[in-house]
């Protein structure tokens, strides 16, 4: 390699500056607007979902905190916070990414910080306010609002007010803020809303970002875009801004699929990871990297632990691009040679050096492996089922 370092030596060096935010919901029975299909050793509380996130961690070393869904994980709000202290000292999991729900409620059926009401508007600001206050007794950096708010029919709605509304709401969290938190605005091009989405791109969500103030950023989910949008590009661009935030990542086939990590596309993956490691003077530990999937019909501690590891070897192998050798030969327009040099770390075998990088820090070589081999999964069945079962006949 270019710096002396040999291949090894650069996953190593990569990996132990990796972390990757687990989903509580990930956890639990989740599914699609059709429906879902329960599990028998989902979580079906926030202590089981800590326990099946502890166990992720012991197993990858990567997954230090747990995303949590006030509302589905601490329902009574910030009366639920020593609870979950008391689960983070049980567990050894901090508490992640404080995400608000603003599109489950009936009150938001016409928008939550969007909605024509005002009394609705000031129901979801309190909302996320009360969020950004659990999270400061969390310590929890990040605070990572989906607004899905928008309109099905032309002329039902004014876009221009909602435009106005939004930035209302987004500055007054924004003023709430601790000195070390961030707002994470996301955004998604259609769904539930097909005609217009309040938020619909980057460019949107920056524009919400910098008229709320200097602590908000934006947060791309890999599974919100048009079909064949280039989202490396879109990176490469909030990092000039200095304005990338976080990811939620997942995969997807047709539209916003949810589905585990590179399953599809690994090279999308690889090529994102690279615009983050090409910047020189980039701290990657400031951006989020998180994980944001419905595990409906894979087991769910296995599709997370497959994922995690996707993740450090799709990140392995963004850290041996040559960058030095790769920049000589895009500066001179040497355009196979640059795509051989980009494409040439992509499908390099890392699998061994990971695996020796997870050996010498006391992990197990295989994780995937190492979770069929505990039994944890027969245990949570064992313990879960009855529950579970109680939820599917009254689900059925």
């Amino acid at each position: 390699m270019a710096d002396g370092q040999t291949k090894a030596e650069r996953i190593a060096r990569a990996l132990d500056h990796f972390s990757i935010e687990i989903p509580s919901w990930g956890f639990a029975n989740t599914g699609t607007r059709f429906g879902k299909f329960l599990q028998p050793s989902a979580a079906t509380s926030i202590e089981e979902k800590f326990a099946d996130a502890s166990q992720v961690n012991a197993l990858t070393g990567v997954n230090p905190t747990l995303a949590l869904h006030v509302e589905w994980d601490l329902p009574n709000g910030t009366d639920d916070v020593p609870a979950i202290q008391q689960l983070e000292r049980k567990y050894g999991i901090r508490a992640g990414s404080i995400n608000p729900n603003l599109f489950q409620d009936q009150a938001y059926k016409y928008g939550s910080i969007c909605n024509p009401d005002p009394e609705v508007r000031e129901k979801a600001t309190s909302h996320m306010l009360d969020c950004v206050e659990i999270a400061k007794r969390l310590d929890a950096r990040d605070i990572s609002p989906w607004v899905s708010d928008g309109s099905n029919y032309p002329g039902t709605q004014s876009i221009r007010k909602r435009i106005v509304w939004m930035e209302e709401s987004f500055s007054r969290i924004h003023a709430a803020l601790g000195p070390a938190q961030r707002l994470l605005i996301e955004y998604k091009p259609f769904e539930p809303a097909f005609y217009h989405t309040d938020i619909a791109d980057w460019g949107m969500a920056l524009e919400l970002a910098r008229s709320a103030g200097p602590q908000a950023l934006v947060l791309v989910d890999t599974g919100h875009h048009y079909q064949s949008q280039n989202i490396e590009q879109i990176v490469a661009w909030l990092l000039h801004l200095k304005m990338l935030g976080g990811f939620h990542f997942n995969d997807r086939r047709y539209a916003d699929d949810d589905l585990t990590l590179g399953s599809i596309d690994p090279y999308q993956v690889f090529r994102i990871f690279h615009q983050i490691l090409s910047d020189p003077d980039l701290n990657s530990l400031e951006i989020a990297f998180m994980i944001d999937q419905s595990h409906n019909l894979k087991g769910k501690m296995e599709a997370m632990v497959q994922t995690v590891a996707t993740a450090e070897e799709l990140y392995a192998k963004a850290a041996l691009v040559d960058l030095e050798e790769l920049e000589v030969l895009q500066q001179g327009c040497k355009l196979v040679e640059a795509e051989e040099c980009f494409r040439s770390a992509f499908w390099e075998d890392v699998r061994p050096m990971v695996r020796d990088w997870r050996r010498s820090r006391g992990l197990p070589e295989d994780p995937l492996l190492a979770l069929a081999e505990s039994g944890y999964v027969e245990q949570i069945t064992a313990e879960r089922a009855a529950r579970n079962m109680k939820a599917i006949t009254s689900y059925a």
